[in-house]
């Protein structure tokens, strides 16, 4: 499978450790009300989706950069790469 690596162009998958569900970007306010049922979920419940899914993939054998793939989990077929970075400053996180 190849990753389009936003700044370095395709790349093997070999060279990327794949993390799971994007969603862990999305981590819940620890001094919400209901922090402890949203961390629990944030934590132990997880997708298994039969189609398009964005995951997190880490560069390890390259620039050590993060990654959201947007993957069809049942073609590989790869429709989006983006910077993990430029995710989450899209959602407001400032880090």
């Amino acid at each position: 499978m190849i990753i389009d690596h936003p700044l370095l162009g395709p790349r093997d998958s070999a060279e990327f450790v794949y993390l799971g569900d994007a969603c862990l970007i999305e981590r819940p306010d620890w001094e919400a009300e209901n922090a402890q049922d949203a961390f629990h979920d944030y934590l132990y419940l997880r997708d298994n989706p039969a189609g398009e899914h964005r995951e997190l993939w880490f560069h390890e054998q390259g620039d050590r950069s993060w990654l959201v793939v947007t993957r069809n989990t049942l073609t590989h077929e790869i429709t989006k790469v983006e910077l993990a970075r430029d995710v989450a400053r899209a959602l407001g996180r400032s880090k």
